[in-house]
């Protein structure tokens, strides 16, 4: 009795599908190798300074199969909520010190609560690319400290196979202002 049960349930799971693998192969949503986070810098590393830009570097591997179709920055750590010039927002092949050719976005949009931001390819970043996305806050935090950015790809648009690549880190340091000397009296 035992034994037979173990046979039905192996001929109804193999003619059902179930090997998930091969039923999600190319075209179906999922990296096969996983996309890395190679590098976030900003350009300006002071509290309060304007004109900043955030670069966020991820490596497409060349058997990860599925192109990448968009990227999601969530500011998880910081003292207070970084506000992002939207429109803005660039994309080009290479890094944010060897750029080539710019992507065009087909969108960027942020989440109600202004704490994560997507930004989608017009055209999906084939596999075996370096990509980076540059972000402009209006300007860095008024507070220094650390400030935690998650970094997501994901293969096709609402996909539930996204992939979480892992924290970006920017640090913001608060300089001394001159204050003219006091003379107390």
């Amino acid at each position: 009795m035992r034994f037979s049960w173990i046979i039905a349930l192996t001929v109804t799971a193999g003619t059902s599908g179930i090997i998930i693998p091969e039923a999600l192969a190319a075209g179906r949503g999922f990296f096969e190798a996983a996309p890395r986070l190679e590098n976030v810098r900003t350009t300006f590393n002071d509290t309060q300074v304007r004109g900043a830009t955030y670069y966020f570097t991820v490596t497409i591997p060349e058997d990860a199969v599925e192109s990448l179709n968009e990227l999601i920055i969530e500011q998880r750590g910081g003292f207070s909520d970084i506000p992002f010039l939207l429109d803005e927002t660039t994309a080009f092949i290479g890094t944010s010190r060897d750029r080539q050719d710019k992507i065009p976005l087909a969108n960027v949009s942020q989440s109600e609560d202004k704490r994560e931001i997507t930004a989608q390819f017009e055209e999906p970043v084939e596999p075996g690319t370096t990509v980076t996305l540059g972000l402009k806050p209006r300007r860095n935090p008024r507070t220094g400290g650390v400030y935690l950015f998650g970094v997501t790809a994901s293969p096709t648009a609402n996909s539930d196979h996204d992939f979480y690549m892992g924290v970006g880190r920017l640090q913001f340091y608060e300089r001394q202002r001159r204050r003219p000397f006091r003379t107390f009296r």
